[in-house]
């Protein structure tokens, strides 16, 4: 148990992980909400580590769903930080913090014609109810004060407060007739840089 001014951050030691992209240290972190947060990492010598902040996606990391990016973009991270070294945080936010429930809600109004945001609207959510303390708590306990970021996302650019980041590196997807618009959505309703 560590305290800190998050309340009490319970982590675990550090296991191997052996995968087919390499083998990484594993490390998690579970909040006063009691999710369960994963690190995934190689080398952490870099003064500017790769960072990806990876919210969770059961759909696109675990069955290969298509409808989105997600479980591409966590590949793309895990075979570049197996490369070069750095880290990938597991952020347990599933369907942008919904929860899964709400997420399988979504598509289902998704599959009537309404975009993610409208979807999420229509069931009461923000577009996006993600938050990132945890984040911030786990790159200062792994003592990162600088990073190279890997994302899209603005937000998580904004979200880091006190840690530097010293590089954006996007990861470039290319859309499917699936996510096509999905995408298209995160780029003009998002902000996101696609």
């Amino acid at each position: 148990m560590y305290n800190n001014s998050m309340n009490s951050i319970e982590i675990s030691q550090v296991a191997t992980l052996p995968t087919k992209y390499g083998t990484f240290n594993i490390r998690a972190f579970k909040d006063e909400k009691e999710k369960e947060h994963l690190v995934i990492y190689t080398d952490l010598l870099s003064d500017a580590p790769v960072v990806r902040v990876h919210s969770e996606c059961l759909t696109g990391d675990t069955l290969g769903s298509v409808k989105c990016d997600c479980g591409e973009q966590l590949d793309f991270a895990l075979k570049l930080i197996a490369k070069e070294g750095g880290v990938v945080i597991y952020h347990r936010q599933e369907g942008r913090n919904i929860g899964l429930l709400n997420k399988v809600n979504a598509y289902a109004l998704q599959d009537k014609g309404f975009d993610t945001i409208e979807a999420n609207h229509q069931l009461g959510f923000k577009a996006d109810e993600r938050t990132y303390e945890i984040v911030g708590f786990i790159l200062k306990y792994l003592e990162i004060s600088k990073l190279r970021l890997l994302t899209n996302n603005p937000r998580k650019l904004e979200s880091l407060g006190s840690i530097e980041i010293v590089e954006r590196l996007p990861i470039q997807i290319p859309p499917n007739k699936y996510n096509e618009a999905y995408l298209q959505v995160k780029k003009d309703k998002m902000g996101h840089i696609l």
